[in-house]
């Protein structure tokens, strides 16, 4: 399975070589084909750097590893009739640090970034997921001495499973399924209470657990 990582960031690294490891083909996609991040991460790795547009036509699966600020322009760039039919996993969350820190969510309420790529893409598959931790946690839970939880959210059965299953081999053993995109304001309008526990803790090594009755 080939992947398109766009995203050159801490989250985008840290996935791309992940899936390396996993020995999947990789792409790692930004707004020029010689981004420098880009090609040293190709370069180690023994994978791709190219453009937005090139990753995500090239690719079975399309990360979005952007800034969630510039998320929907990255998508754009990286082209509508690229990202048709494919799973797009989502993993960005629309924060607003334009008044400082902390930030605020941008979009909030009743609709979720991950609903506005949606509905700017309407021919994707998209997915959010993995925006509710550390990007340490993404690809390795294992760091933390619990088993801890991930969720998915999607208007795609198939699309979920696809992305269950690249969760599994990260090490995720059981993924909730929270429903349709719509649920993924829940898992972004988290994100202002874990910037809160990181300060209260001093570290962003610790994650959602759900403890059920019975």
């Amino acid at each position: 399975m080939h992947h398109a990582v766009l995203g050159t960031g801490m989250v985008g690294k840290a996935i791309a070589t992940k899936l390396r490891s996993l020995g999947h083909d990789v792409t790692m996609g930004s707004r020029t084909p010689d981004n420098a991040a880009a090609v040293a991460w190709a370069a180690e790795h023994g994978g791709r750097a190219a453009t937005f547009a090139q990753a995500a036509a090239a690719a079975d699966v399309v990360w979005n590893c952007t800034n969630g600020a510039g998320s929907l322009d990255a998508l754009s760039m990286a082209g509508a009739e690229n990202l048709a039919g494919k799973v797009l996993l989502d993993l960005a969350n629309p924060l607003d640090f334009s008044q400082g820190f902390p930030p605020v969510l941008s979009v909030q309420g009743r609709d979720s970034l991950g609903e506005q790529i949606q509905r700017a893409f309407p021919q994707a598959r998209v997915v959010k997921t993995l925006n509710t931790m550390n990007y340490l946690l993404m690809v390795d839970p294992g760091r933390l001495p619990e088993p801890t939880d991930v969720f998915v959210s999607g208007d795609d059965g198939a699309a979920k499973a696809t992305v269950v299953a690249i969760l599994q081999s990260f090490g995720w053993a059981a993924p909730v399924d929270l429903g349709d995109l719509s649920t993924a304001r829940g898992t972004e309008a988290w994100l202002p209470l874990w910037v809160r526990l990181y300060g209260a803790l001093g570290t962003p090594d610790f994650n959602l657990k759900l403890v059920r009755a019975g």
